[in-house]
């Protein structure tokens, strides 16, 4: 039995835990940043905007693309992403619904 079986998680619990497992990461969260602040992005070009290799940031978009947190489309050698606006509103709401 897994431990999101063991504790009863609903698929959106388990949704909600792998963003903010991606979220978690202080690069990851600039990433997702610096896209908010643009329509899209090449990876080359967030890679000018960080300290970090590009092997390093294409590691994190990978994570915030699984995750549901970003897209990315093929746009000739190159991958252009940005913010999955329809996950991040799902994001919003579940965080809204959570009782403190």
């Amino acid at each position: 039995m897994s431990i999101s079986e063991a504790l009863n998680l609903s698929k959106d619990d388990i949704r909600l835990v792998k963003i903010f497992k991606a979220l978690g990461n202080p690069a990851r969260l600039a990433i997702l940043k610096h896209l908010a602040g643009c329509q899209s992005c090449m990876c080359g070009e967030i890679v000018a905007d960080m300290p970090l290799a590009q092997s390093t940031v294409s590691q994190h978009l990978k994570v915030l693309r699984e995750a549901g947190l970003i897209v990315g489309e093929v746009n000739g050698p190159a991958i252009c992403y940005c913010i999955d606006t329809r996950n991040l509103a799902w994001l919003k709401q579940k965080i809204s619904e959570i009782r403190w």
